[in-house]
């Protein structure tokens, strides 16, 4: 069986280095589902998705200058939001699928890491995406290879998770649990 959800999370880390080899098509497609069974405001689910894994346009979404390895990774997944259809939450509604995905992908071993970027027009134009939707975010998905990855290291060097304490409050913003009672309750 696949790992539960918070080992998942625990487990889930950015990848900018991909094997070549394709993903087979019944894992893209769950990866996908994960998207699509996500909470949406008002279950409008404002999302599409829009699967790439021709070499070609791989290379062309890998322009943005923290994007280069997208031409690497075996498939890039575009998360689009109907902006028209939900003004005020396409963007937290594709987000929220896209995290749907991500541990999805962690589950089955698959790599995964968000790019935000991106000339949303270029995407627009080359994917053929209509007007009244927006380029959220781009997926990388694939089997993680090892490699020296200096850009992710000095990261979490530079930025290690805050302690839990630095960023939970509770009932007010800025007190801590000892400050409500203990238990939290």
């Amino acid at each position: 069986m696949g790992m539960e959800v918070f080992e998942a999370v625990q487990k889930r880390r950015s990848i900018r280095a991909y094997e070549s080899t394709p993903v087979p098509i019944d894992k893209i497609m769950r990866v996908l589902e994960a998207g699509r069974l996500a909470p949406s405001a008002g279950n409008i689910q404002p999302w599409h998705f829009v699967v790439v894994t021709d070499a070609e346009k791989r290379e062309r979404l890998a322009q943005g200058m923290f994007a280069k390895f997208l031409k690497e990774a075996p498939v890039v997944i575009v998360g689009c939001g109907n902006q028209k259809a939900s003004p005020k939450w396409f963007m937290v509604d594709v987000a929220i699928a896209m995290q749907n995905m991500v541990l999805t992908a962690t589950g089955m071993g698959l790599g995964t890491c968000w790019v935000g970027s991106f000339d949303e027009s270029q995407v627009r134009q080359l994917l053929k995406i209509p007007e009244n939707y927006r380029v959220v975010a781009l997926l990388a998905l694939g089997y993680p290879r090892e490699k020296f990855d200096l850009t992710g290291k000095v990261l979490h060097l530079v930025r290690r998770r805050k302690p839990i304490e630095k960023v939970v409050s509770f009932e007010e913003f800025g007190r801590k649990p000892q400050d409500v009672g203990g238990s939290g309750e």
